[in-house]
Formats: structure tokens, sequence, C-alpha cells
């Protein structure tokens, strides 16, 4: 998570402390645990089912509306809830549910609990219960969960710090054994810190690729070395029913009151608050030596007020991974996605201004402001026609999952097909043989639907399959067995990859004859004699594209291996070839690695530990008893 990702969390005091105690993989910093009676489905139904353990209707629906709510913060107005729902975002809001509700059921396998006790020490060291480092009391403990929007009592909020303990204790009972060592820390400390700017000459292959001929012996020859890669996968056919939401929107009318109605309830959807583009440049202060910090934050004031270039100084100075790259640039951003005091002195700031420093509890920042755009708000006639399209969208929606649902209890074996399809008007229809990863004759490119024709045993049906249609049946009418084809099945697939190998290859040679030339003398001007372009990157990290020759492990191994004023051999790429030539250098220094190597390793090890918790939860995951009650869902995103 980049520090912009951090500062744009909810601002709230409240939600920031709970951030502190929650685990990455639950979405504790938002009270999905609160009752909600509002909307389509009662706030008792069940979404899912997991071990037993349910996850409500009015649970979900605090998380959906509390996601849907951000995305519109962070992307304005223009956010459209049917894109949002294309998206598969109440998928994604069930699943992290569902992982949620599945670590605490592997926790309760396991004998892994939160005692009253743990639960009340998290809670009195929480910074938002603490007054000079005290607690402030059950009295005004319970008085400020009730000043939250919406109240929280005690005993909700307790169960949610004991879930968030119990997970932590899981978590570390599963992954205590995983450690990191010096040679990790070493290797990404310059995966993060060393930089290289470049000289590129790219040799594309398909630049040589004319006038190249394969011979049928070629072709048999690399046939008969390379068999393996043209082996032909398990093929698989299909019968099919759709359901087709387009089909049904056409049958929605919506009525003008309707859309007044909508327009009326959802007016702060039509608006777009007061937004500033800024770019920062920030020092970190945690673990450091505050006025350190500071005057060095200080110097690169005084280097910037002196003339000096912003962005420049903001990717060579900047702590902020995730703005530093593109100069300090933030983009816009509405009131209150940022801290307080980083908030305060932005929106205070004209266009072109650039602040003092500006303290707040990441470090000290340099803020630039560089546009402003106003609050406006879209009239009713201006998106009547949006509203109207996204309430036929929602609508549809609905009758296609609640016909869905319905075709799911008729549709029991592959002979119900046909008479099912003629009862409700539908399209029923088989494919051809297709492999897993191809587009499926007559339903098209569904991954899902892919995914269960090659799980599904011939004489079953399966349940909705979602498409980009909308809904999909389908029951496994044939099969053909992975084989490698005759040589002549595929014979112009392979000719374009011998041209393609023997372009690489010329271009391997082309480059091989300049980079004598390229060495020994004037590099770009030695290039342009010879045809060819020398381009320059920006100062460049690894694994980033090596300018137009793209990424590589010899490519990347190369450039950061080169002194400064060094040229390469021929480079082969995946697509031709390449030579380089280092113009700049900015390497790590062992004084850097010190203050850093502690961060980097309880990096490295979050990241092991998250990497192996979440293969074995997948796998936990696998062995339990889930439902998901699709139409539930569906009442309550409509």
């Amino acid at each position: 998570m980049t520090m912009l990702d951090r500062m744009r969390r909810h601002k709230g005091w409240l939600k920031w402390s709970l951030a502190i105690v929650v685990v990455s993989f639950v979405l504790l910093y938002i009270p999905s645990f609160l009752n909600d009676s509002t909307g389509g489905a009662a706030g008792n139904s069940v979404v899912a089912e997991v071990e037993g353990r349910d996850i409500t209707a009015a649970q979900f629906r605090r998380v959906y509306n509390q996601q849907m709510q951000a995305y519109r913060q962070s992307y304005g107005a223009n956010i459209d809830d049917r894109l949002l729902k294309q998206l598969g975002i109440d998928q994604r809001i069930v699943q992290q549910m569902i992982q949620e509700e599945a670590s605490m059921a592997e926790a309760k396998r396991l004998g892994i609990k939160a005692s009253d006790a743990e639960v009340r020490e998290r809670i009195v060291a929480l910074p938002a219960f603490q007054e000079n480092g005290q607690f402030i009391g059950d009295q005004r403990y319970r008085a400020l969960l009730r000043m939250q929007t919406p109240p929280m009592r005690p005993d909700e909020f307790e169960d949610q710090v004991r879930r968030s303990i119990i997970s932590e204790k899981l978590q570390a009972a599963l992954t205590a054994w995983i450690t990191v060592d010096d040679s990790e820390v070493t290797t990404e400390f310059k995966r993060r810190y060393e930089r290289v700017k470049l000289q590129v000459v790219n040799l594309p292959a398909a630049k040589y690729r004319e006038g190249l001929t394969a011979t049928d012996a070629e072709v048999n020859k690399y046939f008969d070395d390379h068999k393996d890669a043209f082996r032909v996968g398990e093929k698989r056919k299909v019968r099919y029913l759709i359901v087709d939401q387009e089909s049904l929107r056409k049958q929605v009318t919506v009525t003008g009151q309707q859309l007044e109605r909508y327009y009326n309830d959802n007016m702060q959807r039509y608006s777009t608050p007061e937004q500033v583009k800024a770019s920062h440049i920030l020092l970190k202060t945690e673990g450091k030596d505050d006025a350190a910090v500071k005057k060095q934050a200080e110097d690169i004031l005084a280097k910037l007020k002196g003339g000096a270039d912003f962005a420049e100084l903001a990717k060579k100075y900047s702590e902020d991974p995730g703005s530093a790259v593109k100069g300090g640039d933030l983009d816009y951003f509405g009131k209150g996605q940022m801290v307080p005091e980083f908030d305060k002195v932005a929106f205070s700031l004209p266009p072109g201004q650039m602040s003092d420093l500006v303290k707040t509890q990441f470090g000290y920042h340099i803020i630039k402001v560089v546009d402003k755009r106003p609050a406006s708000q879209k009239t009713f006639t201006e998106v009547r026609s949006q509203i109207e399209d996204q309430l036929k969208y929602e609508q549809a929606q609905t009758a296609t999952q609640k016909l869905s649902d319905q075709i799911a209890g008729e549709l029991k074996k592959p002979s119900d097909f046909d008479s099912v399809a003629r009862k409700h008007a539908l399209q029923t229809g088989e494919s051809g043989l297709f492999l897993q990863d191809e587009p499926i004759a007559g339903i098209g490119m569904a991954p899902s639907v892919n995914q269960k024709a090659f799980d599904l045993k011939e004489g079953e049906v399966s349940e909705a399959l979602q498409t980009p249609q909308g809904y999909a049946f389908i029951t496994v009418t044939g099969h053909q067995d992975p084989y490698i084809p005759k040589v002549d099945e595929v014979r112009v697939k392979v000719r374009d990859e011998v041209l393609n190998q023997k372009a690489i290859e010329a271009a391997r040679q082309k480059a091989a004859s300049v980079a004598p030339a390229l060495k020994s003398g004037d590099f770009e001007k030695a290039a342009k004699d010879a045809g060819l372009e020398a381009k320059s990157t920006d100062m460049i990290s690894h694994s980033q594209p090596i300018g137009d020759a793209g990424v590589g492990a010899q490519l990347e191994s190369t450039a950061f291996s080169l002194p400064v004023g060094g040229v390469s051999d021929a480079i082969t790429t995946e697509h031709g070839a390449a030579i380089l030539k280092v113009l700049e250098r900015k390497d790590a220094t062992p004084d850097e690695f010190t203050k850093q190597k502690d961060t980097l390793r309880s990096d490295l090890l979050s990241e092991k530990k998250n990497k192996f918790f979440s293969a074995y939860m997948t796998k936990a995951r696998q062995k339990m008893k889930i439902n998901i009650n699709r139409e539930t869902i569906a009442q309550i995103v409509t």
C-alpha cells in the first residue's frame, strides 16, 4: 500500500484507529456488523453461509454501500453504478466477507480464541480511546461509540475487535516458521532503490522479418524439435441455454416519476465536490530523528524556492513510492481524502503556489497545487437518459437473476433444455469443440462457463453461470482428448514461429555487428550511422520497461550491472535485440541500507506471511461448506 493510499483512508479517528488493529485481508475498518433495515432484502436474510456461519443482508448491504460511496468519493459523480456492478464489485465484497468468516471458522477448528481480557487490553490501548497516554474511561468510551455514524454499541465494537485478534492469532500461528534471510533483504533493497538512466538502441524483430522465408524442411525440423509447444489441449462442447439480460432490458419501461424520484434521492451522485490537483514531496519521520528529517526537508524547500524543478526533486527525494515516480503527482482529490493537515494547506493554496513544510503523521510534506476544480451539480435534464438507462439495467438485472433462479429449479437433466427454453422463450443451442481458454460459440468469452465446462461430467447440468450477456446453463455433450497434431495441421503456425525466430536472430546479428562501434565512439552518432536510433530513458528502477526494448531478465540484469558510460553487447530480447548504454546511476549507499534494512526485512516478512496465509486459506476454503444466495445479493445491489 502506498503512502497516498493510506492518506486516503477514512479520515474519522475511530475508523483510522480500527485500521491499526485489523489484518489486511479483513474489511473490519468498515462497520459491516451494524444492522440496517433499508433496501430490498430483509436485514436478517442470508447472503452467504460459511460452515454454518451466516453473512446477513444487513452486513453485506453496509459493506456494499460503504464501498460504493468510496468509489464515488474517489472518482466523482461520473462513476456509473452499472459499471461498478459490471466490474463485479458485489461479488468481490461477498468473497471478502466469506474469506473473513472462513478465517473465523478455521480459527475455531484450530481452537484459537480471544479472551475478554485480550479484547479489553486491545481496546484500552487504542489511541482513539486514550488521552495523555491513559484510557479515557468506560463512560467516555461508550459515548464516543454512540457519536459514530451510525452509532455503535459496545458489544458490536468489541465483537469486531475480538475477531481481529483471532485473525491475527490465526495468521501468526500458521506463519510463525517463516523467516527472511540477509540475501533477500539485500536483493530487495537494490530492487527498490537502485536507479539507472539509459540510452537504448532497440532492434525489433518485425523490422528484419521482411524477405525471410522458411522451407518445408525447416518447418518440419522446428516442429519435431518443439512438438510439445504445439500440443492441442483437451476440447469440449456443450449444450447451452441463455438468459439474455439485454432482451429483458428491452421489455422494461421506466416512468418519468421514477426517474425524478431517483434523481432527487441520489442528487449527491451527480454532484462533484471541489477538487484540487497537487504534487508533494514527502520525507518520512517514522523511526527517524525528527530534527534531521526536518532539516533535509528545509534544504529541499530552499532548492525549490531557488528555482529547482519540483518533479525532479520529488523523483529524487520523495519517500512516497506511489507518487515519487510520477514527480510527486497526486492527481485530483476532494476534501477529506487526505489527512486534515494536508487537506487544509492544499485547499488554501492557489494554483501554481507551493507550501512551506507541512507536518502530518507521515512526516514532512512540501505541497505544490497545480489546478483546482470548483464544485458542480448536474441537472436532472443532463442525467435523465443516464438514470433511465441505469434503472432499466437494474430492473433487467433483477429479472434476469429471478428467471435464472426459476430455471435452475426446472433444469435438472440434459433432456430438459428444449422444454425449458420453449417455456420461457429463451435461446438454446450447441457449441462446437473449444479449448478451455477459447470463446464458446453462441456464448462468447465467459471464464466461469469455460471453467465449469471442464469441471462437469457428461450428463450433469450446471448452475446459472455469469456471461457478458446474462446467465447460461450448460451440459457437456462431447469432448476431445489432448493430442500432438500432425505438422500439416499446424504448419501455418509453425512457419510463423520459424520466421519469428529467424527475425530475432537477424536482429541479434545486426546488433552484434554494430555493438563495437557503439562501444568505441559516440553512442548516439554510431547508432545513427548504422540506421538505428538511440533513445534515452528517464531514471528507471528494477522491473520497469527498458525503453522500447520492454522487459526481460537479461535486459534488467545488464542495465543494473554496467557502470556509468558502459555499453552492453547485443542482448537478445523476446521481440528482437537491444544494446544499452548507462548514462547515470543512483546506487543506494551502505548508510541508506543500514537505515532501511529493518523496515525492508519487516516488509518482506509480512509479504511472505501474507502470501502463505492466503494460499493456506484458499485450500481451507475448498474443504468448507459455503453457500451463496445470489438472489438476495441481486435484490440488495438494485
